[in-house]
């Protein structure tokens, strides 16, 4: 009795006799042999493996058992050849390791499953060098479409890639040309919401914590400078910059917040996303100082982390997985409709008021000197 292993012969247009993979050592199952099994025709089987709807149910099933007796599975590669295109999607995020980008990538990832495609995942680490290899190698994988949240930097793949006929779906930023689909949020709605909540609760020394010239940061830090400005000469903005977007860049700003004399320190901070304020979180805590009652903290993303910290975490909700949703099922249309308008979805963002930011700042008495009055 053989040993059941895969063996590979590519097929010659990936639906033919040759289209073999799957069987026992020496004895490739092809098309054939699965038509044989079952008692149909080479192009019964065919139309089982691409358009199952033009059979019976009762031949379906015949050839469904044919397949899984003879472990036969389809050439896929070779059948992406012949069509000049693959059944998988490319998606290219910033950074894998912030959950933000990882519910993003279920969203995209149900929506391109209900379509028959798989996701190819890619992470730039916000590098536009890196995001370039990897924007090239999707093209040679001949990828039904890309997704992207693009890196600062030259746009020239991008551009290419759309030369090329491959549809190019920005995500988490808002196209700024008419011919492309993007799904985004409204940043700068976020910020402005974020801060206006902390000056309602008489927070006039607010801070910004984050870093760098990516679309969503400099949207967020505009809202926040909008809502300072509205407030009147009272309230100022301090710009606090991070080493970078993750818990170990918040935590360095937190301590250099901690260190900052009570009288210039400011008594609230909006930071970029989640996983920055939960660094500023820690930091200050350790530091001896109370959340919110010295420091009121607000967040962005609304991330799960966020609502079981030690001090749970107010902040700007994003819709992450109907982001991605929402854009795969805008590529999968592209892809798909000749007649395709292309459409920029804007999301609205939500404020989550929690223990970080709920209470009223404290009006701290000045010390008098003794026998004062």
């Amino acid at each position: 009795m053989g040993v059941k292993t895969p063996v590979v012969a590519a097929g010659h247009d990936g639906y033919g006799e040759d289209n073999v993979i799957g069987g026992s050592v020496g004895r490739p199952v092809s098309i054939k042999t699965v038509a044989e099994r079952a008692g149909v025709s080479v192009g019964t089987v065919s139309n089982f493996l691409n358009r199952p709807d033009a059979l019976s149910p009762a031949t379906r099933e015949r050839v469904r058992e044919a397949v899984a007796a003879l472990g036969f599975v389809r050439n896929e590669s070779a059948r992406h050849l012949r069509a000049g295109r693959s059944r998988t999607v490319g998606l290219v995020v910033l950074d894998i390791a912030n959950p933000f980008f990882t519910d993003v990538a279920r969203g995209v990832e149900d929506a391109a499953s209900e379509a028959g495609l798989s996701v190819i995942f890619c992470n730039s680490d916000g590098d536009p060098a890196k995001e370039g290899r990897y924007l090239d190698i999707l093209a040679e994988q001949r990828v039904r479409g890309v997704l992207i949240v693009p890196a600062d930097g030259d746009r020239h793949r991008i551009d290419a890639l759309r030369a090329r006929g491959v549809p190019v779906v920005l995500l988490d930023r808002r196209a700024t040309r008419a011919a492309q689909c993007s799904v985004s949020v409204d940043d700068v709605a976020g910020g402005r919401a974020a801060v206006e909540h902390l000056l309602g609760l008489g927070h006039l020394r607010v801070a910004f914590v984050g870093s760098g010239e990516a679309r969503q940061v400099a949207d967020r830090r505009r809202g926040a400078k909008d809502a300072v400005c509205a407030a009147g000469d009272d309230a100022a903005l301090e710009v606090i910059e991070t080493t970078s977007l993750n818990v170990a860049g918040g935590r360095a700003a937190g301590l250099e917040i901690a260190a900052t004399r009570r009288s210039s320190r400011p008594t609230a901070v909006f930071c970029v996303n989640d996983l920055v304020a939960l660094g500023v979180l820690q930091a200050l805590t350790h530091e001896g100082l109370e959340v919110p009652g010295d420091v009121a903290i607000v967040g962005y993303d609304d991330i799960d982390f966020a609502s079981v910290a030690a001090v749970p975490l107010s902040s700007i909700r994003q819709p992450r997985q109907q982001l991605g949703r929402a854009a795969a099922q805008l590529l999968v249309e592209e892809a798909e409709d000749q007649g395709h308008r292309h459409r920029r979805m804007v999301f609205d963002p939500e404020l989550v008021v929690r223990a970080s930011s709920a209470t009223r700042l404290r009006r701290r008495r000045r010390s008098l000197p003794a026998g004062g009055s």
